[in-house]
């Protein structure tokens, strides 16, 4: 019998409660409108996402768990940025003159829609922390 290799990382499913749990006390702090947090899960079907929310578990996609990995490596990028919570919001919300964001918030970038974007902003936090 050949050995099965073990995985690299744990399963999505195995991921899924944790994620939106931790994907929902985010969207929480951030006071983010439902419209907007269903923007950066990848807008689930509007059935889908109530579920998640209601029940705080499911079995979201890879690429919903890649977005909550971005969004929660951008919230810590930012804690240690700017130590006082309130300051983090505010550069989450204040238009950026950065090329990166051209006028722009953080946030209006990330609501862009593609991972791509939220990949850029988790970059550019953590160029910043060098």
């Amino acid at each position: 019998m050949l050995a099965q290799p073990l995985p690299e990382t744990a399963p999505a499913g195995e991921l899924g409660g944790p994620a939106l749990r931790a994907f929902f006390r985010l969207a929480e702090h951030w006071k983010l409108r439902i419209a907007d947090q269903r923007k950066l899960l990848g807008d689930p079907p509007e059935s889908t996402f109530y579920k998640w929310k209601r029940q705080q578990d499911g079995a979201p996609s890879r690429d919903t768990i890649e977005r909550i990995s971005y969004l929660l490596g951008i919230w810590k990028s930012l804690q240690i940025l700017f130590p006082d919570p309130a300051q983090a919001d505010v550069w989450l919300n204040k238009p950026n003159q950065a090329s990166l964001f051209g006028g722009h918030s953080a946030l209006e970038r990330m609501l862009s829609g593609n991972v791509a974007d939220l990949y850029v902003v988790r970059q550019y936090l953590d160029a910043q922390r060098g």
